[in-house]
């Protein structure tokens, strides 16, 4: 008997300890942080519910659980939502350095102290891109969903997001942060195409700290946009003679020569001269783009 009401005793204390609510609540802690990057995320966040106002010390501790940093030494807090900021300093006075930190906080009112499970990793150093590789090197930027795309095939140093520039204008940035993966860029900022000449792209990227590949460190890729054109700008042919002219596009084209038009897709245009004598003009059109060529009949 006597052991039966120890029992129920202890499942009583137990149950009472269950029901108690923890002094704070709500812990929201970044994730990763660069002292050096100068961005959003230079600095780790350490934000928690207060259930009732108390004297709070916060510490950052390492992975073997010694001190590093104090962020609030029995500072009297008041009840609510309360956040610290650790900028990567140690209380010696240098900077800690790059690892996974842990948050330490303590209630003094509430006799009571918690090392949070949120880990902190610091970051300083800055991705690489250790291959980048492009198809096709000639691009064609079409309309409607038309044209090819760039397509970059990458490796990265650890993960982080890609990021393609042409000078400082910043084209694509990834939503994946994987370290191995493709990314594309239709050849186009703000909806509009860029217009036919050769290119050269600057690729790096920026991980989940904030540090961004220097543009010493970036990998160059060189691109030329191009949209339909003809192999040849003029034509010498004899009247009522065939003849051919090479055509560059992605898709499929019109033509007009002579009174005449129609519909191809093939690489070289096959054409006849008009019987008549005189110079006449050919045009191509492709997704709102289109060249020309004289055509000369003697």
């Amino acid at each position: 008997m006597g052991l039966l009401f120890a029992t129920a005793a202890a499942f009583a204390i137990t149950e009472h300890f269950k029901l108690v609510k923890a002094p704070l609540t709500g812990a929201q802690v970044t994730r990763y942080f660069s002292p050096v990057c100068g961005c959003s995320t230079k600095a780790a966040l350490v934000s928690v519910e207060l259930r009732h106002a108390d004297v709070v010390t916060v510490q950052i501790v390492d992975a073997r659980n010694h001190p590093v940093a104090t962020l609030a030494a029995s500072e009297p807090e008041p009840r609510g939502r309360v956040g610290f900021a650790w900028h990567g300093h140690t209380d010696a006075g240098g900077r800690a350095p790059d690892g996974s930190y842990w948050p330490e906080i303590h209630l003094a009112h509430a006799h009571w102290g918690i090392l949070l499970p949120n880990r902190i990793v610091l970051d300083t150093q800055a991705p690489t891109v250790r291959s980048a590789v492009e198809r096709p090197h000639v691009l064609s930027p079409g309309v409607g969903g038309r044209g090819n795309h760039l397509r970059i095939a990458y490796r990265l140093s650890e993960r982080a997001h890609l990021i393609v520039w042409h000078g400082r204008r910043r084209l694509l940035r990834t939503r994946a942060d994987k370290p191995d993966a493709k990314a594309s860029w239709n050849g186009k900022t703000g909806g509009k195409a860029w217009r036919a000449g050769t290119y050269t792209l600057e690729v790096g990227a920026v991980d989940l700290a904030g540090n961004v590949t220097p543009p010493a460190e970036r990998k160059t890729l060189v691109v030329t946009i191009r949209y339909i054109a003809l192999a040849r700008r003029r034509v010498t042919v004899h009247a009522g003679s065939r003849f051919e002219i090479g055509v560059r596009a992605n898709a499929r084209y019109t033509w007009r020569f002579a009174h005449r038009h129609g519909r191809s897709t093939r690489p070289e245009l096959h054409l006849r001269a008009p019987a008549k004598r005189g110079r006449y003009r050919l045009v191509v059109r492709e997704s709102g783009h289109s060249a020309s060529a004289r055509i000369v009949v003697k």
